[in-house]
């Protein structure tokens, strides 16, 4: 099932419309394959899954909190943003216009990769994100999964050029799936406010592991999210502009 943005728009309504999904499973589109559940640090739970007919090497991830879903991307194979949502608002993107796009197959081969793209809402905003990724060298283990620890820096901008806000610190990829996860970071937005959100995989579950395609986040729960902390411009999405 190839996802236009009209399929998409269903989807979005689909699930903002059905928050009690949150207690019980992920149910990918038809058609379409979920890989592995991810729990993260924060209170958070990602499903992460590919469709049969859509290009070889994209993929998508669905973010969900204790109400529920609440953000929904696409990637291709060098980890461009392709098209999101906001799950609670209906507010949609897609990539606009890129002056140096984002190509994890230059990380991985040269340990460093620079970027220069723009965003375009629904609504109509366009926003433009330079930065760069680096692999550090530093690995974590977490189960059978390996991690590559990456530093950031970011600096987002309105379409008149007026930086909105500067983003830096430290990411993690997996190179076999190709997709990047949220480690701990800075924010520092025009006006000088600063602040650090926090969002770090700890858990991962496959097809027949206990938490599977689950909605229900499991961790980080009971204490207060550092990235209530945070200045935001807009929303900051898990490490989906990196």
């Amino acid at each position: 099932m190839n996802f236009s943005i009209g399929t998409l728009a269903a989807f979005v309504t689909m699930l903002s419309a059905a928050p009690a999904l949150a207690a019980g499973s992920f149910i990918a589109p038809k058609g379409c394959h979920v890989y592995v559940t991810v729990q993260h640090s924060d209170c958070q739970v990602s499903n992460h899954y590919r469709c049969d007919a859509d290009t070889e090497g994209e993929q998508w991830s669905v973010y969900g909190g204790p109400q529920g879903p609440f953000y929904m991307s696409k990637i291709d194979s060098e980890t461009r943003w392709i098209e999101d949502a906001d799950l609670t608002t209906g507010e949609r993107g897609r990539l606009g216009q890129e002056i140096d796009p984002a190509s994890l197959s230059e990380l991985l081969a040269t340990d460093l990769d620079s970027y220069d793209f723009s965003v375009e809402s629904s609504s109509g905003e366009v926003k433009r994100y330079q930065g760069y990724d680096h692999l550090t060298g530093k690995n974590v283990k977490i189960g059978p999964v390996t991690l590559e620890q990456t530093e950031f820096e970011l600096t987002t901008y309105d379409q008149g050029g007026k930086q909105l806000t500067h983003r830096k610190g430290n990411q993690f990829i997996n190179r076999d799936w190709r997709v990047f996860f949220s480690d701990v970071e800075q924010i520092e937005t025009a006006a000088g406010e600063k602040g650090s959100i926090k969002s770090t995989p700890v858990a991962f579950a496959f097809p027949g592991d206990a938490g599977f395609e689950s909605q229900a986040p499991k961790i980080g729960c009971d204490v207060t999210s550092a990235s209530a902390d945070a200045p935001q411009e807009g929303k900051l999405w898990p490490a989906l502009l990196h």
